[in-house]
């Protein structure tokens, strides 16, 4: 593989996870928070808690 290649798949994995985080921000979770659990859980998982009157950090408890 090349190092282009590389450094490519790193770069999209990078603002896939960037993506993630700002949606989980836009749910209400702190940045901080964002930033941890953005690939580790399903964000649509966490919307719908929300959507239901969940807190984002109950829903993320929840989800975890």
């Amino acid at each position: 593989m090349l190092a282009e290649e590389l450094d490519h798949g790193n770069s999209e994995e990078y603002v896939v996870n960037a993506w993630r985080a700002e949606q989980l921000r836009r749910l209400g979770l702190s940045p901080t928070l964002a930033e941890i659990f953005a690939g580790l859980v399903d964000w649509h998982q966490i919307a719908k808690l929300v959507e239901r009157g969940c807190s984002a950090q109950l829903a993320l408890e929840i989800v975890r």
